[in-house]
């Protein structure tokens, strides 16, 4: 089942979310619509709060990057590149920072330049509560930094300059306001 992004201004997107444990009701088909929806809305990449839940939840899959020819070198391990991160603790964060215009579901026509480290290294449960501890680089370490800060209660845009917030806080109440047009399910805050 396909679910309304809750859009930019929603009191969930700034929570710091919680753990849930193995018996988290429906927490199968809980996965199986954030995948819906994060493909229903062309996204890479899909965290809990975006849907209105404030856990420790959230999915990417970077398949549909394996077609752009920037990613060509690591193509073949983008397209089976699909995983679940449930209480996921980000545990270093390495290498150069580098800039890439980063988006967001809850944050429709807005696109600015981030900075993140290349490298990370991140503890998570997957979808059947087995433990693993991997080291990411490249766009999937991307992905997965923008979907681990939607549970640590953070946006992309947070992490602007002062200069690119001031240029955004416009596009960003309207957003708020429903003063929108996205092709995808969408709640606005009241």
């Amino acid at each position: 089942m396909i679910l309304p992004v809750r859009a930019f201004g929603d009191p969930v997107l700034r929570k710091k979310c919680t753990d849930i444990s193995a018996d988290y009701p429906e927490l199968n088909s809980l996965i199986d619509n954030m995948f819906q929806t994060m493909y229903g809305a062309n996204g890479i990449g899909l965290a809990a709060p975006q849907i209105g839940l404030d856990i420790r939840l959230f999915c990417v899959d970077v398949s549909p990057l394996s077609e752009d020819e920037d990613y060509a070198e690591i193509a073949e391990e983008l397209k089976t590149f699909k995983k679940v991160f449930i209480n996921a603790k980000i545990i270093e964060e390495s290498g150069a920072e580098w800039k890439f215009n980063e988006g967001c579901l809850s944050i429709p026509d807005v696109r600015e330049d981030v900075k993140r480290k290349e490298t990370i290294v991140i503890e998570y449960l997957d979808e059947n509560f087995v433990k693993k501890t991997e080291t990411f680089s490249d766009i999937r370490a991307r992905v997965i930094q923008h979907e681990y800060d939607h549970i640590e209660g953070i946006l992309f845009t947070d992490l602007l300059s002062p200069l690119k917030k001031k240029l955004v806080k416009g596009k960003l109440n309207k957003i708020s306001q429903g003063d929108v047009s996205v092709s995808y399910k969408m709640r606005f805050p009241k």
